[in-house]
């Protein structure tokens, strides 16, 4: 982790371009997944026999409109992904960085054979790894537009506090959490189970995210309060999103509410709350990876001060 690199605005900026088209086939594969159309084609990487760029889209059903618009969402990204590989190999001197960008490439092109694999053997189990796989290479997107920011390298400068054990054990733990939380999400919505697991493990997120957030607030440095009021933010909005998904699902008898199932506001509550899922979970990622930049940095600190002091001795 070395910190005598140049700063690369534009590459920064490219990788966060990244990642917000990243949330393009996200997003459409959300809606595909609510509206159960995951199957509109039979095979791939055709579509109904039509190569990616051949296919009549527009005068296409619904279903297979937006199922053709994910895949095309997906050569997107996967352009995307090319550039920022090779931008970064050309303008990055921290090799590891470079392998992380390469990184990227390679979990979109695995994301695209899972969606493909998914469609030819017609296995909603697939498409659940399809769906969690996705949010993992969006993290890594995200830990990429990190790592070429200003502020990976302004806080070298600064002498922080280490982060204490159980920040860093429980900022670690909380991706993983996480990504349980969003494989029960995902066993309900490609699965049709899992509806109380779920909700029952969301008072773990909610518990766990709060102490995350409070630890890292108390550290008192704005690095890091940022984004753990941030991940704040999305929390609260999950959950409310998560509410809105039941009700709109499920109905609410109190209100004399009844829930339409394939309705436009049952469609866009539960897509976003499936969206946000992942928006949680890459927030928790980038605080947990500048835990782990304090905690290097400290550490190069102290080696240091032991080694001058031994030297004088």
């Amino acid at each position: 982790m070395s910190d005598t690199f140049p700063t690369t605005r534009w590459l920064h900026r490219f990788a966060v371009a990244t990642c917000c088209a990243a949330l393009l086939p996200i997003t459409v594969g959300a809606i595909v997944t609510t509206m159960k159309w995951g199957m509109a084609f039979h095979d791939w990487p055709n579509s109904d026999g039509h190569g990616m760029f051949a296919y009549p889209w527009f005068g296409s059903a619904i279903d297979k409109f937006t199922e053709h618009g994910h895949r095309l969402a997906g050569i997107t990204i996967g352009c995307f992904s090319i550039v920022l590989a090779a931008w970064t190999w050309k303008a990055e001197r921290r090799r590891w960085v470079c392998w992380l960008a390469t990184a990227v490439l390679a979990g979109v092109v695995i994301q695209g054979l899972l969606g493909g694999g998914r469609v030819l053997a017609n296995d909603p189990r697939m498409a659940l790894l399809h769906g969690q796989f996705a949010a993992c290479v969006l993290a890594l997107m995200g830990t990429v537009a990190l790592v070429t920011s200003t502020g990976w390298q302004a806080v070298s400068g600064q002498h922080p506090t280490t982060p204490s054990p159980r920040f860093k054990t429980l900022a670690w733990s909380l991706p993983a959490v996480l990504l349980v939380q969003s494989a029960l999400g995902g066993w309900i919505r490609h699965l049709g189970g899992g509806l109380f697991e779920h909700v029952g493990f969301a008072l773990a997120v909610l518990v766990l995210t709060t102490c995350v957030v409070v630890l890292a607030v108390g550290h008192g440095s704005q690095w890091l309060k940022t984004n753990a009021w941030l991940l704040a933010t999305v929390l609260i909005l999950q959950l409310s999103l998560g509410a809105a998904a039941w009700v709109t699902r499920f109905g609410w008898p109190a209100s004399n509410y009844v829930a339409v199932q394939g309705a436009p506001l049952q469609v866009v509550m539960r897509t976003t709350h499936a969206v946000t899922g992942q928006l949680l979970f890459l927030a928790s990622v980038t605080l947990a990876v500048r835990t782990l930049r304090f905690d290097w940095l400290t550490r190069r600190v102290l080696i240091a001060n032991v080694t001058t002091e031994g030297g004088l001795a």
